[in-house]
């Protein structure tokens, strides 16, 4: 039975591992066409963007506001990915991975911003009649009713994709780390069982009460928990001011060392990094849209200036202060994939005695403003597939699964999410790749303004 399972996990990250370059291709290339072709909006417009975070449309229709939906992205972006995704990039692809972390944030700003715009300009309604947003409403909305597979196509994986199996798989690897660590309890079958159903039960208090109870949650707890990650960053940068320099140095150069080919270092660096931050920032997998399309907002430009602030929050600021806290201690040359583990040992090494308790509490911080987020996506797609009226059942099974993400090893939980997000982006991106002009079409008249 276990050479079975193992078997499945082996063929689980072969076929995500496929996908890599097909990945790269998609989004960066995607970001880049989208960054030319808004007249590079992020850069541009971005105070603009913070300023459009106090805008209201009380009377328009939707559930939250847009300072609600961005923390609530932010808050399935912002969560196990910026820690444990970094430490993963960095023991798969070397510091380089960091570099196209960035390149990737800076792209998907761009994608982000017609993103946001889009969910709002082809809003659609549910079978109950409610007023939603999303790939699936903007690809039958905007390119009619015959392209309804392709939607159909990103909500059943988007019910994959959604369902925290990293978020609940890492949480748990740092709750058995830290317990291994003071009272010597081994992360057995049962022990990780425990966690998951512990995990589970917590995470359902938020989000059977729906959108409006996660968005508030998420609108308090975001701005707090990234302020105070800066703050223990910092601490460790600072006390470590000497190290800073060779850091950035290792990171530029594992970037663009290309002796060993594009298939050696700087290629594997490349993939990796891009793969990763697809998985913090989302943007061009039709997540964040799925949020911004409850927005209660009439201006569909002023949604996409919104959203782009995301990727330059998360994959931008927080996964530049993991990596700096990892390399800063150098200890993430290892012969298998490990993440919050790298990064546990890392805040150890630099506040001794307390770092990874401090970290432990950033990180279950973290890792439950993701699950609340990401139930909503499900229960969007699964509503979008069977309708309103079945949509809340996909929460019993997105908690269930919680427990099942708590017990798979780590590489299988990787190759499921990133092939699930490959295959969410690809009809997502096609999308937008059509309805592109119509957003330059509406900039125009917004900035005109």
């Amino acid at each position: 039975m276990n050479s079975f399972w193992s078997a499945v996990g082996d063929s689980i990250t072969s076929f995500s591992n496929m996908l890599g370059m097909p990945l790269f291709v998609l989004l960066i290339g995607g970001g880049l066409f989208f960054m030319i072709y808004s007249g590079f909006v992020p850069f541009r417009y971005y105070i603009r963007a913070i300023k459009a975070l106090k805008s209201k449309d009380a009377d328009a229709p939707g559930q939250i506001s847009s300072f609600e939906a961005l923390t609530s992205a932010i808050a399935a972006t912002v969560g196990m990915g910026s820690i444990s995704g970094v430490a993963v990039a960095i023991t798969m692809g070397g510091p380089g991975a960091i570099f196209w972390m960035w390149v990737s944030a800076a792209m998907g700003m761009a994608t982000k911003f017609f993103e946001g715009s889009l969910t709002i300009m082809y809003k659609g309604k549910d079978s109950a009649g409610e007023t939603q947003g999303g790939p699936m409403y903007m690809i039958t909305k905007g390119l009619g009713p015959k392209w309804k597979p392709m939607a159909v196509f990103f909500s059943i994986f988007g019910l994959i994709g959604t369902l925290c199996l990293w978020q609940a798989n890492q949480l748990t690897e740092a709750i058995t780390s830290v317990l291994g660590r003071e009272v010597g309890l081994e992360a057995t079958f049962g022990v990780r069982f425990v966690i998951g159903i512990t995990i589970c039960l917590l995470v359902s208090i938020v989000i059977l009460g729906g959108i409006k109870r996660i968005s508030k949650v998420s609108a308090k707890v975001v701005p707090g928990m990234v302020g105070l990650y800066f703050l223990l960053v910092a601490f460790i940068i600072i006390t470590n001011l000497s190290e800073v320099p060779a850091v950035f140095a290792s990171i530029f150069e594992g970037a663009f060392d290309f002796k060993a080919g594009a298939g050696g270092l700087a290629g594997t660096a490349i993939i990796i990094g891009v793969r990763r931050a697809t998985l913090v920032n989302e943007a061009g997998v039709g997540t964040a849209s799925m949020m911004h399309g409850a927005s209660k907002n009439k201006e569909p430009i002023r949604e996409g200036l919104v959203a782009m602030l995301g990727p330059s929050i998360d994959s931008g600021l927080v996964c530049t202060l993991t990596a700096l806290a990892i390399l800063i201690n150098g200890n993430y040359e290892v012969t298998q994939i490990q993440g919050i583990e790298i990064a546990m040992n890392s805040f150890e090494k630099s506040i001794p005695g307390i770092g990874h308790y401090l970290l432990m509490i950033m990180v279950i911080i973290f890792a439950f403003s993701t699950m609340f987020s990401y139930s909503y996506y499900g229960v969007k797609c699964s509503s979008y597939l069977f309708g309103a009226k079945y949509a809340s059942y996909y929460n019993y099974f997105f908690l269930l699964m919680l427990v099942v993400g708590a017990i798979i090893s780590l590489d299988v939980v990787v190759g499921i999410i990133d092939s699930a997000y490959a295959l969410m982006a690809l009809p997502t991106m096609v999308a937008m790749f059509i309805l592109a002009p119509s957003v330059r079409k509406e900039m125009k008249k917004y900035f005109k303004k």
